[in-house]
């Protein structure tokens, strides 16, 4: 097999490249300069090599605890659990959470057999026998894994006598209400907040 092939057929193994994609990839990284390639191949080798779960949040991270679990002056009465570490990272962007995080690595599907024991709960459970968080977020996606997965968890931190919350869901900023689904109007009317 020739080497262009060869990567497409390496590229189609990514999320969402289909074939016509990893080709159009493969011959742009052919026409590009060879210090390109090396740039690109060096970043996929320093992810696989240096890369690692903070052993604190499960976070990726190089340094070990991550910087965020090092950074003293976020709250650590407060967590925010995600799913997954790009979840994390879009919580950060917005600059308004100033606590700490647990990332899942998943959430419970039966259907996939996906169970309790399969993602991070357990290290989580772990971490509030301190006493030191006061409020659990739960910011799983709003779908049925992610709302089995923050029902599941809520009924596991109560007796800790944690607060546990979820995040507001509804109408997107921007959004129009001709243009919303049933069930994010139904969400976002059960979670009205007064003015």
């Amino acid at each position: 097999m020739d080497p262009v092939t060869r990567l497409a057929r390496v590229l189609t193994k990514l999320p969402g490249i289909g074939e016509k994609t990893a080709t159009r990839l493969a011959f742009h990284i052919l026409g590009a300069p060879e210090e390109y390639a090396r740039d690109l191949a060096q970043a996929v080798l320093d992810v696989k090599e240096k890369v690692r779960f903070c052993s604190v949040c499960l976070n990726i991270t190089e340094q070990e605890p991550c910087a965020i679990c090092r950074d003293a002056s976020r709250s650590d009465e407060v967590l925010c659990v995600v799913e997954e570490p790009n979840d994390l990272q879009v919580v950060e962007k917005t600059g308004e959470f100033k606590g700490k995080y647990h990332v899942l690595h998943g959430v419970i599907s039966p259907l996939d057999g996906i169970g309790p024991e399969e993602i991070r709960i357990a290290e989580l459970l772990e971490r509030l026998k301190d006493g030191r968080v006061k409020e659990v977020i739960l910011a799983t996606n709003p779908v049925v894994e992610g709302d089995a997965t923050a029902l599941y968890l809520s009924e596991r931190i109560k007796p800790f006598g944690i607060r546990v919350t979820r995040i507001a869901r509804g109408i997107p900023v921007g959004g129009d209400l001709e243009f919303t689904d049933g069930a994010t109007l139904v969400n976002a009317l059960r979670g009205r907040q007064g003015l």
